[in-house]
């Protein structure tokens, strides 16, 4: 008997199947490096995999450019989706940042780095740091993809997409050089920054370097916080970029980032478990990657892309509890080869899609050293995950746009297959083979030129990874053990969509309810303990649900005056434990007005959140969360700049109340009331000699 879920997939996968496909040929639909248009504004390419206008997509998608990132003087990656409606950012410490799409986090949301996973094998639950390995001064956009992603890029979609796409060096019809140099401090020594760059570009070859070095000093806190020690880190970072004409219609992009962070300590450890040492060193991320892209223009077959990459990531843990002469040393390293194969069609304005395959291939490298500094002896022991787990897959997806008039319909269909392997001595080896058919569906009615209302199904799925199958050892504040029967979470999620595009007026509004079904769980094994933790095993044993509204609006009320709002509410119920899903955000919302000009601007901002009281068992087991809930908080910046063709000066007032306040689930306070400057010198049209 099939189930409902099953039903729903295998619908959605026949009506893919039955379409027609025929039809005139279309304008060239040119991919470059990123797999999106060059146009800045409203050109997304998440939700298709292939360039499409916002407005015209029925998909909760929101961007954040490069412009707003540094007029807002983000500090890191994760913080700058502070400024994206609908996402919400715990940090576990300052050296972190786990977003929160539609009220789920960690392995339950996908992050990307152009195009190709983060996400990678031990990905864990909850809150995470992975997306700060990504250096906001690389960033070129950010897109947020609320409420889908499983059939755009697979496996833990189940909240939504986070994608970042680095600055790409641009061809240009005559050789020229630039660079830019920037600097950023602020008060009380919580940051000095510098990022410097250089590029050349010509009509055949372009490219880009840059390095990013920056000292992030402790955190002071508002009000009665004061300073929080030790929280401050060190930063190293480098990209290289490379862009080549090979021939008229195929380019040859070549990508290298490196991300190194040292001394990373985990504040909350030191201050509610009694620890002298906790913190990650190394913290390290570096990819490279290789992409073709080939218009064609053949028929409907229009241009092709094809990208493999290799990416490692290592995290470092030193752990070492007051009044202990044990340094215990873990080390994690994961080693990622990626390939994609994608092709893009349409047929004139009628229909477009985008096909392909993906195979990842994520090897787990885990250590442990056990250093009695009294004694000088050390032992080696079986790390947090079984040493030499892999973690295989291969998916072929299917996307398509159909435009009829008034009407617009989205429709996808991934297959995702795994091959996990895990030897471990201490509890066995197991080879696990889950598979997963996942499909989408959206209709859109376009109401006027300016406004559309849709509604849409998707289904999203996330299979066991090595950090759900192998995890051994102290997680946060449990002790978790191995399970080796685990099967692939599932999710079904119902949006309705408004979208609004005036001159004057533009907006949105979401109504959805996400339904998770064989969730993996961490249930507590009443009675047992091991180095005075709780034990803990993960099972695929619970139900729930989670719903909530999203909106946001601009109001130009001027050529130099604008007003923007942002209001989310998100409720989850556990409906196996008949309690709140674990670490739900509050209602959250940000209020701004903006008077300027692209030269000169002042902006004020109202950023807020309500209380929340409504905890998880699990929630109320967590030193992080206040007993009786998260006070809700609000706080008030204001941000300024002045821009010529050759510098720019930001300068931000933060919290000029000195407010104390925390993001719920986090491990450390916001800062109080602060400054910071921005410095930057652009410098380019330097010709070179023909």
């Amino acid at each position: 008997m099939l189930s409902r879920y099953q039903i729903i997939n295998i619908s959605l996968f026949l009506l893919l199947s039955s379409l027609n496909l025929n039809g005139q040929d279309d304008e060239t639909f040119a991919l470059n490096d990123t797999i999106m248009s060059g146009e800045i504004g409203e050109v997304v390419i998440s939700a298709t995999r292939y360039p499409s206008l916002q407005p015209d997509i029925p998909e909760a998608i929101r961007l954040l450019d490069a412009g707003a990132m540094k007029k807002f003087q983000v500090r890191t990656s994760p913080e700058a989706l502070n400024l994206t409606p609908g996402v919400f950012v715990q940090k576990t410490n300052h050296g972190g940042g786990s977003p929160f799409v539609r009220g789920l986090t960690g392995n339950q949301t996908l992050l990307l780095i152009d195009g190709i996973r983060l996400s990678s094998a031990t990905a864990r639950y909850g809150p995470n740091q992975t997306f700060n390995t990504i250096d906001v001064f690389g960033i070129e956009r950010t897109e947020v993809l609320r409420g889908s992603g499983s059939v755009q890029y697979g496996s833990d979609a189940l909240g939504g997409t986070i994608q970042a796409l680095s600055i790409q060096p641009e061809l240009a019809d005559n050789p020229d050089w630039g660079g830019s140099l920037l600097s950023r401090f602020a008060t009380q020594g919580m940051e000095q920054s510098l990022h410097s760059a250089v590029n050349y570009r010509s009509k055949r070859n372009a490219f880009r370097a840059s390095v990013t070095a920056r000292n992030f000093g402790d955190i002071v806190g508002g009000d009665t916080t004061g300073k929080q020690v030790p929280t401050g880190y060190q930063e190293l970072d480098y990209d290289l970029k490379g862009k080549i004409q090979i021939a008229k219609s195929t380019t040859l992009t070549l990508a290298y980032q490196s991300v190194y962070q040292k001394d990373v300590p985990v504040y909350h450890k030191y201050v509610l478990e009694n620890f002298a040492v906790n913190k990650m060193d190394p913290q390290k991320r570096k990819l490279a990657y290789a992409r073709i892209n080939q218009i064609i223009n053949s028929g409907i077959l229009k241009s092709a892309v094809i990208t493999a990459s290799l990416q490692n990531t290592e995290e470092g843990r030193e752990m070492q509890k007051n009044g202990s002469p044990v340094l215990r040393i873990e080390n994690d390293r994961v080693r990622s080869l990626g390939f994609s194969a994608e092709a893009h069609t349409s047929s004139g304005s009628f229909w477009s899609a985008s096909s392909g395959l993906e195979v990842y291939s994520d090897l787990v490298k885990s250590s442990r050293t056990d250093s009695d500094l009294s004694s000088g002896t050390s032992t080696e022991k079986r790390g947090l995950y079984p040493d030499g787990s892999t973690m295989t897959s291969l998916a072929v997806f299917s996307l398509h746009s159909f435009d009829l008039n008034k009407w617009g319909i989205t429709a996808g269909a991934r297959f995702n297959s795994f091959i996990i392997n895990v030897e471990d001595e201490n509890v066995g080896n197991a080879k696990l083979t889950p598979s997963a058919l996942v499909g989408n569906l959206a209709v859109m009615r376009k109401l006027n030129p300016r406004s559309n209302l849709f509604a849409s199904v998707n289904t999203g799925f996330r299979a066991p990874n090595i950090d759900d199958l192998g995890t051994l050892g102290i997680v946060d504040f449990r002790y978790e053990t191995p399970n080796y029967n685990l099967k692939p979470e599932h999710s079904l999620q119902y949006q309705v969509g408004y979208k609004y595009n005036g001159k004057i007026i533009s907006g949105e509004a979401y109504l959805y309810r996400n339904r998770l079904y064989d969730l993996i769980v961490r249930n507590k094994v009443e009675g047992d303990t091991i180095d005075g933790y709780p034990v803990y095993i993960k099972e695929n044993v619970e139900k729930a649900f989670i719903q909530g509204f999203e909106t946001a609006w601009n109001v130009k009320l001027s050529t130099s005056l604008s007003l923007d709002a942002a209001f989310n509410y998100t409720y989850g119920q556990n409906t196996t434990k008949n309690e709140p899903v674990r670490r739900i955000p509050p209602a959250f919302w940000c209020v701004a007005a903006e008077y300027g000009s692209n030269n000169r601007w002042i902006n004020l901002e109202w950023m807020g959140a309500g209380d929340q009281n409504r905890l998880a068992s699990g929630d109320k087991a967590d030193n992080r969360i206040p007993e009786g809930g998260t006070p809700g908080w609000n706080i008030f910046n204001i941000n300024s700049g002045v821009n010529s063709n050759w510098y720019n000066i930001n300068l931000s007032l933060c919290n000029i109340f000195n407010t104390d306040y925390r993001y719920h689930g986090s491990g450390v306070n916001g800062a109080g009331r602060s400054a910071l400057l921005t410095i930057g010198i652009k410098i380019g049209n330097l010709k070179s000699k023909k």
